[in-house]
């Protein structure tokens, strides 16, 4: 049987469907985009009544900034560790998922219900947990000999930064990795296991490409997640201390553009994040995906 195309009774009537869309894109995402490139050249006084051009001036002064180097290299080391670790997390709790028997629904909404959190409330949770006065967390750490101390030592406070945003991002991972596994068809699965004994390496020579497309798509998910959606955790957790040593770039932007009143320089750091994950995407379509067979 043949497949029937919709006919519409005038061409127009298409793009009438697509219009809501395409105008909330332009309002929230072009237009903001475009007045972000325009700032970024200029020179404004922070209550907004007079600019001036100077050109590439901002985009100097930030390449010349090691505060803002800094920043950069910790956004790229923290985006890798959030999504490599949640990624892994996920992945290990969705095949021990899959493989329980009994009270199955249980265990996948226990790992689930974190994802109802916002990030600010994981951020504050975890700042009362760690706090070194009150903190459960703190006094066990320190008791197991670790000086541990966020508020002084970076590493501290990176590990702590890194620690929450993968806890909060492993229920969304999880989810997918779970329904990809339960995608695989039986037939499959009892074919694998007939073909080789092993478990281990039946995981990774059949289920683990069979998961290839799911996992492409959520490591897009996840380097999205560890630029721009950690932002509430740093602001309620760290916001940036000690000394600048936990400010992602966007964090980066907000410190300057909305708590320094620095339009131009903010709006200059918001191109070059936007170019790099827009390179970040384009590398991952390019080189990854080309390797995922779907």
């Amino acid at each position: 049987m043949a497949n029937k195309r919709v006919q519409f009774s005038h061409p127009i009537i298409p793009y009438l469907f697509i219009a809501p869309q395409m105008l909330i894109i332009a309002i929230f995402f072009i237009w903001p985009a475009l007045q972000a490139a325009y700032l970024s050249f200029m020179l404004e006084d922070p209550w907004g009544m007079s600019r001036e051009f100077v050109g590439l001036e901002n985009y100097q002064y930030l390449f010349n900034s090691a505060e803002y180097l800094y920043s950069f290299g910790f956004s790229i080391v923290f985006s890798a560790l959030v999504a490599f670790l949640s990624l892994g997390t996920a992945l290990i709790l969705a095949v021990k998922a899959n493989a329980v028997l009994h009270m199955q629904s249980t265990y996948r909404v226990l790992i689930t219900w974190v994802y109802a959190i916002a990030p600010a409330v994981a951020g504050i949770t975890a700042y009362f947990i760690f706090n070194r006065h009150i903190g459960v967390m703190y006094d066990f750490l320190n008791s197991l000999g670790w000086q541990f101390n966020p508020e002084a030592d970076a590493v501290d406070a990176s590990a702590l930064l890194i620690l929450v945003s993968v806890w909060k991002q492993i229920p969304v991972n999880f989810v997918f990795f779970l329904a990809g596994l339960q995608g695989i068809p039986k037939a499959v699965r009892e074919a694998a296991a007939l073909d080789c004994a092993n478990e281990r390496r039946r995981f990774w020579t059949i289920t683990f490409p069979l998961l290839a497309p799911t996992g492409f798509f959520l490591l897009v998910i996840n380097i999205t997640y560890a630029f721009f959606d950690t932002f509430g955790i740093i602001d309620t957790l760290t916001q940036g201390t000690p000394g600048g040593r936990t400010t992602t770039l966007v964090y980066k932007v907000y410190q300057d553009g909305f708590l320094g009143a620095d339009l131009g320089l903010s709006s200059a750091q918001s191109v070059v994040l936007m170019l790099l994950v827009l390179s970040l995407t384009f590398v991952q379509f390019r080189f990854i995906e080309r390797k995922i067979h779907y």
